[in-house]
C-alpha cells in the first residue's frame, strides 16, 4: 500500500467517526436531507445521499431524530428534527469532541512533525 492510499484510508476512518456529530450539529431546525447535504458541503463536509439517508433513518430509530412529511410543495419532503434526547446526546458528543481536540492539539504540539 502506498502513502497516498494509506492517507486516504486514514482520512476516511477519521471522517466516518465524525459524520454523526456533523449531521446532528447541523439540524438546528427541521431539515430535509438534500438541504443537509448542501449545508454540510458548504462547510467542507461532503456526504453522499446514499450515506446520509440511511444514517438519518438509523438516528431516527435510535430516538435522536424525529421526522415529519411536508406535502405542501410540489415535491413531498421528509423533514428531520432533533428530539430532546438527540439534543442531550449532541451535547455529550460535543464535550467528547472538544476534549479529543484539546488532547490531539497537545499531542501534536509536543510531537516532532
Amino acid at each position: 500500500m502506498d502513502k497516498k492510499e494509506l492517507i486516504t484510508n486514514f482520512s476516511q476512518e477519521l471522517r466516518r467517526g465524525t459524520v454523526v456529530l456533523c449531521v446532528l450539529a447541523n439540524i438546528k431546525e427541521p431539515t430535509y436531507g438534500y438541504s443537509l447535504i448542501e449545508k454540510l458541503s458548504k462547510t467542507g463536509v461532503s456526504i453522499e445521499a446514499n450515506t446520509l439517508y440511511p444514517l438519518l433513518r438509523r438516528l431516527e430509530g435510535q430516538g435522536l431524530l424525529a421526522s415529519t412529511w411536508n406535502t405542501d410543495g410540489a415535491k413531498p419532503r421528509k423533514y428531520y428534527a432533533l428530539t430532546d434526547f438527540g439534543k442531550e446526546v449532541l451535547g455529550e458528543l460535543v464535550k467528547h469532541w472538544q476534549g479529543t481536540v484539546q488532547s490531539m492539539n497537545e499531542i501534536l504540539e509536543v510531537s516532532d512533525l
